[in-house]
């Protein structure tokens, strides 16, 4: 299985039937693919949606219709539309219950960066509205690489990269693990089918535990 695909299958797991759920860009967008049967949710876009339906047919793809990321949307039954100053206060106010974010790095104490690299000595591309989501959303969970391409890992001790949020993390979705997040340590609750806990220990630089009901992911 696609990697990426692994994530957003798992990462729709956490999510529960009635919830308030905002998909950051990237690999959260797929998330939406993948809920699990009997769970109804209502997904919310940064850019000023409440109510983010599937995908439509290229030929049927509106420019005046698309999510945060500019990807065309369709909206489901009791959508609405709003300015982006509205839907942000809404991201600032509680009331978003989930919220899934791509990350370019996390660490044990539940931070999290994914607004910026450095390219040239300029950080770049910005930080949006990730910040608003990590303060205002009830849970956040992190969906990202494990290791990066040469090997070394983004579950960290202490985030390098500038944070995006700081102690916000609930849960951390990789393509060989699933954590949630302590008191200062990472709690390892779930690995990828076919990797083992040597593997996950050997990509993991972060402190954590194994949970006492460690198991594979159910996909």
């Amino acid at each position: 299985m696609d990697a990426r695909i692994l994530i957003a299958k798992r990462a729709a797991q956490e999510i529960k039937d009635g919830e308030l759920v905002n998909l950051g860009f990237g690999m959260p967008t797929q998330v939406s693919n993948y809920l699990p049967d009997g769970v109804n949710v209502m997904f919310h876009a940064e850019n000023g949606v409440f109510g983010v339906g599937p995908k439509p047919a290229t030929l049927n793809a509106s420019a005046d219709m698309t999510n945060a990321g500019s990807e065309p949307i369709t909206l489901v039954p009791g959508a609405c539309i709003m300015d982006e100053a509205t839907s942000l206060g809404a991201m600032r106010s509680g009331r978003l219950d989930v919220t899934i974010l791509g990350a370019l790095e996390v660490d044990q104490q539940g931070n999290i960066a994914n607004w910026a690299v450095n390219r040239n000595g300029k950080w770049w591309p910005g930080i949006g509205g990730a910040m608003d989501l990590c303060y205002g959303t009830k849970k956040v969970i992190a969906c990202l690489m494990h290791a990066d391409k040469g090997g070394e890992s983004k579950v960290l001790k202490q985030c390098a990269l500038p944070l995006t949020g700081k102690a916000c993390v609930h849960t951390i979705v990789t393509d060989k693990a699933v954590f949630d997040v302590g008191d200062g340590f990472l709690i390892l609750k779930e690995h990828a089918p076919g990797v083992t806990l040597e593997e996950i220990r050997r990509l993991t630089e972060a402190d954590f535990v194994v949970a006492p009901d460690f198991r594979e992911m159910s996909l």
